[in-house]
C-alpha cells in the first residue's frame, strides 16, 4: 500500500506513467521517499480529501497557478484512468457533492426530502417562509468552512430560524432554507458498496438537536433498522450517481418517516465505527480489495 496527499506532489511523489500505442493503459511508477508502486499493479485508490499540490518556489509567482493545475491534472487523470475500484472516484465527487441536485436525485428516488428554498431575495424568502407555516432551518448550502481571525476553519451548523428572523443580510449571498422536520432523531447512515450502517443518533443538548455536529459530547448512538421503501430509495440513489460509498444523514419523524436532508460521499464513519463496534471498516477493505457486497 502507499500512502501520499497530493499536496506533496510534484516536490517530494515522483510520478513516471507511460503510454504506448500498443498497450491500453498507462504503465510506470509512482513513488515517495517511503516506497513505490509500479502503476499496472495497483488495484484500488482510496481518494479522500488530498490538498492541492504545492509546488516549488523556484516557480516565479506568475506561473504557480498554471503549475498547480498541471501537477493536479497530471497526477489526478493518470491515477482515474486506471482500470481499478474507486473510492470517491474525484469526478463522482464533483458530481453527487451539492445539495441542490442531490435533493431532486433524493425526491427522484423515491426519498422523502424537506421543502426547501436557495436563492438572495428576501422579499420571495419571506413569502415562501409563509407558505411553510412554521419554523425554518437555515443552512449552508456549500460544506466550505469559515475562517475567522485568530480561529481555526469552522463550519456553520444548522440553525432554527424564524421567517421573521430573515433581514436583508439574505441579499448579500445565495442563502439555503427548509422546512424545520420535527424529529424524534436522526440517522446517519453509512452505506459501504451495497452494505448499509444505520445508526441513530439522539442528541442530549438543545444545540445537538439543531445540529448534531455542533455538539458531539451530547450524542448517543443506536444501530437501527432501515426501512425497506428508504433501503430502496437509498440504492436509486447510489446508482444515479456511480457512488460506493456515501454518509446519509436522515431525519426521523415522530410518526416514523425518514426525511432525507443530505449525502455527504466523502463523509466521516470513525466516529461511528467506534462509538457502535459495528464492521464499517471491514466493509472498505472488502470493497476495495474487489468484494461487491
Amino acid at each position: 500500500m502507499l500512502r501520499f496527499d497530493l499536496a506533496e506532489f510534484p516536490q517530494s511523489v515522483v510520478l513516471a506513467a507511460e503510454h504506448r500505442d500498443d498497450a491500453p493503459g498507462w504503465t510506470g511508477e509512482l513513488a515517495t521517499a517511503r516506497r513505490a508502486v509500479r502503476l499496472q499493479e495497483v488495484r484500488a485508490v482510496y481518494y479522500r480529501r488530498p490538498g492541492l499540490p504545492a509546488v516549488s518556489s523556484q516557480v516565479a509567482e506568475i506561473y504557480r497557478d498554471w503549475a498547480v493545475s498541471q501537477a493536479l491534472v497530471g497526477m489526478v487523470q493518470v491515477l482515474s484512468s486506471l482500470p481499478v475500484v474507486w473510492m470517491h472516484h474525484p469526478d463522482v465527487y464533483r458530481t453527487s457533492a451539492h445539495k441542490p441536485g442531490q435533493l431532486v436525485t433524493a425526491s427522484t428516488a423515491g426519498l422523502r426530502v424537506p421543502r426547501s428554498f436557495i436563492g438572495n431575495s428576501l422579499e420571495s424568502a419571506r413569502r415562501w417562509g409563509e407558505s411553510i407555516g412554521g419554523s425554518l432551518a437555515c443552512k449552508p448550502v456549500a460544506a466550505a468552512s469559515l475562517t475567522l481571525p485568530d480561529s481555526p476553519p469552522t463550519m456553520l451548523p444548522t440553525r432554527r430560524v424564524e421567517v421573521s428572523d430573515l433581514d436583508e443580510s439574505l441579499e448579500l449571498t445565495a442563502h439555503y432554507l427548509q422546512e424545520w422536520v420535527p424529529k424524534d432523531y436522526e440517522v446517519r447512515l453509512t452505506v459501504v458498496g451495497r452494505r448499509m450502517f444505520p445508526v441513530a443518533i439522539h442528541a442530549r443538548s438543545d444545540k445537538a438537536k439543531a445540529d448534531w455536529r455542533a455538539d458531539y459530547d451530547a450524542l448517543e448512538y443506536e444501530p437501527v433498522t432501515i426501512p425497506g421503501e428508504v433501503a430502496e430509495g437509498v440504492r436509486r440513489f447510489m446508482n444515479a450517481y456511480r457512488l460506493n460509498y456515501g454518509a446519509f444523514d436522515f431525519g426521523v419523524r415522530p410518526d416514523g418517516e425518514w426525511i432525507f436532508y443530505e449525502c455527504n460521499p466523502a463523509g466521516q464513519w470513525q466516529f461511528i465505527a467506534k462509538a457502535t463496534g459495528l464492521p464499517i471498516a471491514e466493509a472498505h477493505a472488502s470493497l476495495l480489495q474487489g468484494a461487491v457486497s
